[in-house]
Parts: structure tokens; sequence; C-alpha cells
């Protein structure tokens, strides 16, 4: 079993900042790419930001100079650092980690169970 589980959102006013954790636990071999999506009511789910296991990032334009992304490898666990939140930031953030359990295994994309970030305006 595999298990990542989301602390850090919550309800900030608009400018203010939140930090996501997410950590990875159980039977885990190697983790490739961690990362966050999120999805807002009637919307798709879209990526905010995404680290490679060698630390190689990728954002959303929208949070680009706002969001940080890191991972802590020795943890498995991967933080979204936002500041300058906007009310449009507002949704829900999912974790993903795409990890292989055995050597021998294929990589598979694990899903947080999301946590809610909401900003006022």
């Amino acid at each position: 079993q595999v298990q990542l589980v989301e602390s850090g959102g919550g309800l900030v006013q608009a400018g203010g900042s939140l930090r996501l954790s997410c950590a990875a636990s159980g039977s885990i071999f190697s983790i490739n790419t961690m990362g966050w999506y999120r999805q807002a009511p009637g919307k798709q789910r879209e990526l905010v930001a995404a680290i490679t296991s060698g630390g190689s990032t990728n954002y959303a334009d929208s949070v680009k100079g706002r969001f940080t992304v890191s991972r802590d490898n020795a943890k498995n666990t991967v933080y979204l650092q936002m500041n300058s939140l906007k009310p449009e930031d507002t949704a829900v953030y999912y974790c993903m980690s795409d990890l292989s359990r055995t050597f021998f295994s294929r990589s598979t994309v694990y899903w947080g169970q999301g946590t809610q970030v909401t900003v006022s305006s």
C-alpha cells in the first residue's frame, strides 16, 4: 500500500501565504516526479508545479514567481510554498507522486486526498 498524506491547506486573505506538504509512505522503491495539481469548482484539474528526483521543476504560468515547489527525498515529501496568493488560486490542491513499488515494477501515479485552499479578497 502507498499513501500520500497532505497538510497545510486553509483560508487566507489575498496577498498571504500558505505552505502545503505531502508525505508519501508505504511500500516504495523509488519516486520519480512529485508535484501538485489543483481543481477549482467547475474546472478541470490542472498542473500547478512538479519536481523531478533530480530537482528539475515545472510551473504553471499562472503561479510562476509566486509558488515554489521543493522536495525532501529522504522523507519522500514534497512541499508547495505559495506566496502572494490570489482569489483565483482558490481550489482543492492534490499531491501526486510517480513512483515504483519494487525494482521490477513500472512507475504508477498516486494521488493524495486533496486539501482545500481558499483565498479571500
